[in-house]
């Protein structure tokens, strides 16, 4: 009789204890997840370019995985404040427009590498505007006239009221991020290319990982101009453009070679293809989407091309920063059995 008390007593014990140990697990594992991200250098919005070229000097140099705060400034450089007018609109000068806070130079990157940028925090300024400019937007032969609308927000802002009926959620992003091409030639910021660019992709947002192909040493990594919201296309040419405080993670990934920038979230792995019409721009993401699925889950191109036409989904980035467009292709990652990721 002792001893099945003694037995029953242990395995009361033993169930305690495993308990205990599975909710400790459990409290690491949620402490683990809303672990503060601390910056290890802040860039300001004065530190900044508005061109893509090999030649402009870095501000930055850091070692793979180096985390940094950057403060970015609106679109249009402080060219408009909140109490600006439509009328306002001709005075602008196109030159200053795209101010980007870097160029960050990555110890050891070198061409054929990648560069993965995580975007752990993003923060939108104090106010906003949002543009109709004659001649710039997707449908300017079909519309005329010009607009602008500037908006009060803040840090803590969610959400704005475009009419007293019509209320909108905030979905911060850098509208520009990318490296520097191969070329000594000063580019404009305003088309996506190869490098990255003005994408203008509403999903590279907080929690999104984007990899760039390095195509000069040290990648030379730039990021502005920041949107607290728009629609995949930004079809009038604008989105509410805004400054930005935005904390990303720099991380060289070697042995890995990409044509254009691919991202990817927890739920789902895309790719992207600009281009000078939607098609081709969507047959060149849908390209490097089966070259991604046959390297990374052994598929082979036919396998990989069926999936795409199955799973994948391609989505139009934006359409109105000429002479290039831009679409992505993505995939949910809940149709492979175990993720993989770079």
């Amino acid at each position: 009789m002792q001893t099945n008390k003694c037995l029953q007593l242990g395995i009361v014990l033993l169930l305690i204890f495993s308990c205990k140990n599975e909710t400790q697990t459990k409290v690491d594992s949620e402490i683990k997840v809303v672990k503060e991200i601390k910056p290890q250098y802040t860039l300001t919005k004065d530190q900044t370019h508005n061109k893509f070229s090999s030649t402009i000097e870095p501000i930055l140099r850091v070692k793979s995985g180096a985390i940094i705060e950057a403060f970015t400034e609106d679109a249009f450089d402080e060219q408009l404040d909140i109490n600006s007018t439509v009328e306002d609109l001709k005075n602008f000068n196109l030159d200053l427009v795209h101010p980007l806070t870097g160029p960050v130079y990555v110890e050891d990157a070198q061409p054929g590498d990648v560069l993965k940028i995580t975007l752990h925090e993003i923060e939108v300024g104090d106010w906003g505007w949002n543009a109709i400019v004659p001649g710039f937007s997707f449908v300017a032969d079909s519309i005329e006239g010009s607009y602008l609308r500037t908006y009060k927000l803040g840090k803590d802002v969610t959400h704005v009221n475009f009419k007293d009926n019509i209320r909108l959620t905030l979905n911060p992003f850098p509208g520009v991020m990318g490296v520097a091409p191969a070329t000594s030639e000063l580019l404009s910021t305003i088309p996506p290319r190869a490098n990255g660019g003005n994408m203008d992709d509403p999903n590279m947002t907080k929690g999104t990982t984007i990899y760039f192909p390095v195509f000069v040493e040290g990648g030379l990594f730039s990021i502005g101009d920041g949107h607290a919201l728009q629609g995949h296309g930004e079809v009038c040419g604008t989105a509410i453009e805004v400054p930005l405080r935005v904390i990303y993670e720099i991380e060289l990934v070697k042995n890995k070679t990409i044509k254009e920038p691919q991202y990817e979230t927890d739920d789902y792995y895309a790719t992207t293809g600009f281009g000078t019409t939607i098609d081709e721009a969507a047959k060149k993401a849908t390209l490097y989407m089966i070259d991604y699925l046959m390297t990374e889950y052994q598929l082979t191109q036919l396998e990989a091309y069926a999936l795409c036409s199955l799973s994948a989904d391609l989505k139009i980035a934006e359409t109105v920063d000429v002479p290039h467009m831009l679409v992505t292709m993505h995939i949910p990652k809940s149709v492979f059995e175990k993720d993989h990721k770079y």
